[in-house]
């Protein structure tokens, strides 16, 4: 019998080659390539006779609520009973906290088992003790593929937490846990149990430097639900966004704080995010959507002279080529002279946008900044900027001024065209020259 060839895959992007690179050609990391064990023999397997669609009983599962109402919002309603959801995150951003969280919430009406291979039972007691009603939460400290499978066949708990998918490995490879082989078949492995067994599981994933999940790509499609956690220590604030899900919208947002009881849900991210002072130039509040969820954001601009040859232009939380094109409309079609001064733009509190419909907030406080004249107070701004100088309208207007309405802002500027309920009033602007003009306080030098 023939020996089956070798081959090198990277650990990173899961490119596999018949010969070892330093540097990976899918990718370009250096020294990410790991011999890769031969898969085994395939056995023999009976044919199973077929269905037609027409002939498949489909019960409509409840979905099992997690008890934070954030995660429920960006899972679609609740987790869909036998599913896979996957949540990357970067280190202590806060994963094991939201998902201990959600298990002492499911565990008072289910079985919730939570398998950590990368804390000890004890550790987890200590944070559901800070936490508090998670007692009834099973606990599970193994990192052996083969015994966390047998255990869920057995026990079939309806919620299944596995912290990390990365720690796992099975005997029958000779590669590393957390290496492309080990990840792939534990996350095959976990997806047939999960749909064999009716039990609903998640997986938590590391992520690169980068801040993909990492791993090979497989990880990815073999799960019905990939969710981001957002954040850094110096925020204390995480966003909770879903990068795929096969049984909802990938538009919603989900917003926590961290706090010394641990992650609390904020239902009302526009109190918190769309605060501004008034009379200060350079800041403008942005309704932007997020799925279905307007919010009101602070954005930030700073416009300094420079004597660099070619002026920077720095955005956080806001699209590069995005900010470049806007400074580029409003040098041409609104006379904000910026070919000679850096422009700055952020997004307060940490938060990312990559709406259109916050191009003309983004635009009036640029403006602001450049001229030195404040927004004024109690108005907010929303719309897409082309590149002709017009505004096009932005998706759900009236979703947008009902959110400004409860905020108490009294005008927003927009497209022409929009209507709504009454308050807050519209400035309606065609151009983006006029709505600088309604936008700040001081009428421009023509």
């Amino acid at each position: 019998m023939a020996k089956a060839a070798v081959q090198f895959a990277c650990v990173e992007c899961g490119y596999s080659a018949g010969r070892w690179f330093g540097k990976c050609p899918s990718c370009g990391s250096f020294g990410t390539l790991q011999e890769e064990a031969p898969p085994p023999a395939p056995g023999t397997a009976k044919p199973k006779p077929l269905l037609r669609l027409v002939d498949v009983e489909a019960e409509e599962a409840a979905r099992i609520p997690t008890g934070v109402a954030e995660l429920d919002r960006v899972l679609g309603g609740g987790i869909v009973p036998a599913s896979l959801v996957l949540l990357g995150g970067e280190p202590g951003v806060g994963k094991s906290t939201l998902l201990l969280t959600a298990l002492a919430a499911i565990s008072r009406e289910r079985r919730a088992l939570l398998v950590t291979g990368e804390e000890s039972t004890a550790q987890v007691k200590l944070r559901a003790a800070r936490l508090g009603g998670a007692e009834r939460v099973e606990i599970l400290a193994e990192t052996e593929l083969d015994a966390v499978c047998a255990t869920l066949e057995r026990e079939r708990p309806d919620v299944c937490v596995i912290d990390s998918v990365q720690t796992l490995y099975s005997s029958e490879l000779g590669s590393a846990p957390g290496s492309v082989a080990q990840v792939r078949e534990a996350a095959a492995r976990l997806l047939r149990v999960a749909k064999e067994a009716g039990v609903a599981t998640i997986l938590v994933g590391h992520v690169t430097k980068d801040g993909a999940v990492a791993g090979p790509r497989v990880l990815e499609h073999l799960v019905d639900c990939v969710l981001q956690f957002e954040g850094d220590r110096y925020h204390a604030h995480r966003i909770l966004r879903a990068a795929k899900n096969r049984f909802g919208s990938t538009n919603e947002l989900g917003v926590f704080e961290m706090t010394g009881s641990g992650l609390a849900g904020v239902p009302d991210p526009s109190e918190l995010f769309g605060r501004t002072v008034a009379g200060e130039p350079g800041a403008a509040v942005a309704c932007a959507l997020e799925g279905t969820r307007p919010i009101l954001l602070e954005i930030q601009a700073l416009v300094a002279q420079t004597d660099l040859a070619m002026p920077r232009r720095v955005a956080t939380g806001v699209d590069p080529k995005r900010l470049a094109m806007i400074v580029a409309v409003l040098g041409r079609h609104a006379r904000v002279a910026l070919g000679q001064a850096d422009v700055f733009v952020n997004v307060a509190g940490g938060v990312r946008i990559d709406e259109p419909g916050a191009d003309l907030a983004i635009a009036i406080a640029i403006a602001s900044a450049a001229r030195g004249s404040p927004v004024r107070e109690g108005t907010a701004a929303f719309g897409e900027i082309g590149l002709t100088g017009r505004l096009r309208p932005a998706a759900q207007a009236e979703r947008r001024l009902e959110e400004c309405a409860k905020l108490g802002l009294v005008s927003v500027v927009a497209p022409a065209g929009t209507r709504g309920p009454g308050k807050p009033s519209i400035a309606a602007a065609e151009t983006l020259r006029q709505a600088v003009k309604l936008a700040l306080e001081e009428a421009p030098a023509e």
